[in-house]
């Protein structure tokens, strides 16, 4: 197909980031712009699939027997950050900036994936590989009504490529997420006569050792497993020793742990006072990923000079159970911010990074 065509597709993929923008689409509340992705899908001639406000279309030659790749990007945005000066709901261009909540994270990288499906999808060139392209709800607070919820219906995948916001570079690792509930007991007493056993006390050799230890396996691409309390609760007044602490722990996990086998270490290992802590994972479903560097996909980026580089922010990847790649235009320093903004340029070149990346592939 020629370069003048890829260039109508990508033009028709910014006029639908426009009105994406215009069409409000917070987590759990994406069901307006579904509409207007599935309409405007329809009218390309593709037949949509949509389970809740999740679209996928799967290429025809998925029946036949060859490797899949999934293209897939999220429709959700966060709430408007309070320093917004302008309508995050107004689409503006301004010196080749298309400003607007979502236009970065990640509606620039989820319309530059469905021009690359458009283009491949419209040629009648032989490809060793067939396509999916995936439009998923409720990726910013990782619900069980988004990507995770049609897994099922997409059937095997080989290959995923996650649109979001990586400056066009591969992530070709991410840290996954553990968060956990802490409760330290002790005993309530008055504090004015030194009776009781304070329940802070009790979770401070805890919360020491989150704040200092580390873990033995250090990733190439992650570096070392962090964690971080964030949030502290004790006491009901100021003169009685608390009998409860609770605190909160984000962990951000590298690939060479699960996060079961990282739970099972922090139970063993965490110190204790007088008293036991308890543990409680809210959940292990966020995993972290990671691609063979000698895998196809990887030595094509390479080959185009690009650089493979580690990811501390999360996407859909880690619902993934299957190899993926993280990339897309924008860049992750702007996703969540006041007045957020993806360069025009930088989605026309995404498409055409995409396009040499895919183009001729053998998986």
């Amino acid at each position: 197909m020629s370069a003048q065509i890829l260039e109508r597709l990508t033009d028709e993929s910014i006029g639908l980031l426009k009105q994406m923008i215009s069409t409000p689409s917070v987590s759990r509340d994406e069901g307006a712009v579904a509409d207007i992705l599935q309409a405007k899908l329809t009218g390309w001639g593709m037949a949509v699939n949509r389970k809740g406000n999740n679209l996928w279309v799967k290429e025809r030659a998925c029946a036949a027997g060859k490797p899949v790749i999934l293209l897939n990007s999220h429709i959700d945005t966060v709430k408007p950050a309070a320093g917004y000066t302008r309508d995050p709901f107004t689409p503006v261009v301004e010196d080749g900036r298309l400003y607007g909540l979502g236009s970065n994270d990640a509606g620039g990288p989820l319309v530059s994936l469905l021009a690359l499906f458009r283009y491949l999808t419209g040629t009648e060139a032989e490809r060793s590989y067939s396509l999916i392209f995936a439009a998923s709800a409720e990726e910013e607070v990782s619900g069980r009504g988004g990507l995770e919820s049609i897994l099922p219906e997409l059937g095997a995948v080989d290959l995923a490529i996650v649109g979001e916001p990586t400056g066009m570079q591969p992530a070709v690792a991410e840290k996954g997420l553990m968060v956990l509930d802490c409760t330290a007991l002790g005993k309530s007493g008055h504090a004015a006569r030194g009776e009781g056993v304070n329940a802070i006390y009790q979770a401070m050799p805890a919360i020491e050792w989150f704040r200092t230890h580390t873990f033995d396996r250090v990733s190439q691409f992650l570096g070392p497993v962090k964690t971080t309390v964030t949030q502290i609760e004790a006491g009901t007044q100021h003169n009685v020793v608390p009998d409860t602490c609770r605190f909160v722990v984000d962990v951000r996990v590298n690939e060479l742990y699960s996060n079961a086998e990282l739970l099972a270490q922090i139970k063993k290992e965490c110190p204790v006072a007088q008293m036991p802590i308890t543990i409680q994972e809210r959940s292990t479903r966020l995993s972290s990923s990671c691609i063979a560097m000698d895998h196809p996909i990887v030595r094509r980026a390479m080959s185009l000079g690009l650089k493979p580089f580690g990811s501390p922010t999360m996407s859909d990847q880690a619902l993934m159970p299957f190899t993926s790649i993280k990339i897309g235009p924008g860049l992750s320093s702007r996703s969540h911010t006041a007045d957020e903004f993806i360069g025009l340029d930088e989605i026309r070149d995404g498409v055409k990074t995409y396009v040499a990346l895919l183009d001729g592939l053998r998986l």
